[in-house]
């Protein structure tokens, strides 16, 4: 019997996980080491918060931001001229059949946390969530 097709939605295999996990940490080496001739990228504080593999691995989708923001705009277009360098530099790093396309992609998890936070906080919010006491629950019903 041979290999059965990832059914649909069942998330990642352990294979991309763990390429995806390699390719971050090639990346992030990179980009710490900032050898770069772009000057929108020298001295830029890149960081890469994950990377996603599709199935094939031969494309990968780094999710970047700077070092607790945003990455400005020329430097995030910066990093997707560079794209051609980094993959040379990953596909050193990382033993693949094929050399992965990277893809970049703004990661706002950090935005989407402080907004729930922000909601979470909400006088009205905080009055639905505190604990009801039994007077309270008895009236209701």
């Amino acid at each position: 019997m041979g290999k059965r097709p990832q059914e649909a939605g069942s998330g990642p295999s352990q294979r991309q996980l763990r390429v995806a996990e390699e390719v971050r940490h090639a990346l992030a080496a990179v980009l710490a080491r900032g050898d770069f001739r772009d000057p929108d990228l020298a001295g830029a504080h890149v960081t890469v918060t994950e990377v996603r593999a599709s199935p094939d691995l031969k494309h990968m989708t780094a999710f970047v931001s700077g070092l607790g923001k945003d990455l400005p705009e020329p430097q995030f277009r910066a990093l997707k001229r560079a794209a051609p360098f980094l993959r040379s530099q990953v596909a050193r790093a990382v033993r693949l059949k094929f050399a992965p396309d990277l893809h970049f992609q703004p990661d706002t998890a950090l935005d989407y946390a402080m907004q729930i936070d922000r909601a979470l906080k909400q006088p009205e919010v905080v009055r639905d969530l505190a604990p009801r006491s039994e007077d309270d629950a008895g009236e209701g019903a």
